[in-house]
């Protein structure tokens, strides 16, 4: 079984900056990892993903402002958020699964993090 605790969200101001983790538990190998947000009445979409090789892909909306990393000793991934507009406010989840990401384009990951709010004003 597989948890995943997300941490770091909170306020900022435009421009500013925000680093999100995520600690995972629970399977030693994941093939995928990855953040989701989902603003305030609208839907769950992927932003970042990062496979067992080291592979990233970003959403265009965050390409060139977000990072996607992870630390295997700490078992913890992370999601670190720059130049932030408002249009990036919303709850964060941090995902995982077993299988490759490009599954994810037809199923959705097997496992969540409970969310963390991010507000930009």
């Amino acid at each position: 079984h597989v948890q995943l605790v997300e941490s770091g969200g909170g306020s900022v101001q435009t421009g500013g900056s925000l680093r999100l983790s995520c600690s995972i538990s629970g399977k030693t190998h994941l093939g995928c990892m990855g953040w989701f947000r989902q603003p305030s009445g609208g839907e769950r979409t992927g932003i970042a993903t990062i496979d067992s090789d080291k592979n990233i892909r970003y959403v265009g909306s965050v390409k060139g402002r977000f990072g996607i990393s992870t630390d295997n000793a700490k078992k913890t991934l992370y999601l670190d958020m720059n130049n932030l507009t408002p249009e990036d406010t919303g709850i964060y989840y941090c995902a995982a699964d077993e299988g490759v990401c490009g599954l994810w384009r037809t199923f959705p990951p097997s496992y969540w993090g409970q969310g963390t709010q991010v507000t930009v004003s």
